[in-house]
């Protein structure tokens, strides 16, 4: 379902299972074009590794069981194709920053690119990546395996 508002146009998915979180990040895929920074939210377990893990097989970027949760290595980069042109796939997981200064030190100013789709967990805890995100992955535990996941992507 779609609907638009004022933060954006908002997209709404709904998965019973890791699969069908999969299918979800197939399709999140064909709206996500580069450039495209995107914060993701969602507790722990909330499924948005499995997310990318689909985000990243459409873009032919990586099988599935390639992705993982950068939450240790911090950024994971994927190459891939995007409407048949190159584009790189950046997986960052903030969790472990705490100040602005170990952000800096990441590096994101040179990631941000033409070809880059950059999505980023715990990224709403830094200034910074809250002024240059251009929309949000919200991923919810609805009970079980049963995950909602809304994108909202700002005009």
């Amino acid at each position: 379902m779609t609907t638009e508002t004022a933060k954006g146009k908002v997209y709404q998915f709904e998965s019973s299972s890791a699969a069908d979180t999969i299918r979800c990040g197939h399709e999140i895929a064909r709206l996500l074009k580069p450039p495209k920074l995107m914060i993701m939210h969602g507790d722990l377990g909330a499924g948005k590794t499995t997310l990318v893990k689909g985000i990243a097989e459409a873009l032919n970027a990586a099988n599935p069981d390639e992705v993982t949760s950068p939450t240790f290595t911090l950024i994971h980069e994927y190459e891939g194709k995007s409407a048949g042109r190159p584009v790189k796939l950046y997986h960052l997981d903030l969790y472990r920053v705490d100040t602005e200064r170990q952000l800096d030190t990441l590096g994101l100013d040179e990631l941000i690119g033409p070809d880059s789709i950059i999505l980023i967990e715990w990224g709403d805890k830094f200034p910074w990546v809250n002024k240059r995100s251009q929309g949000e992955i919200m991923m919810c535990t609805a009970g079980g395996d049963k995950r909602k996941i809304t994108v909202t992507l700002k005009d």
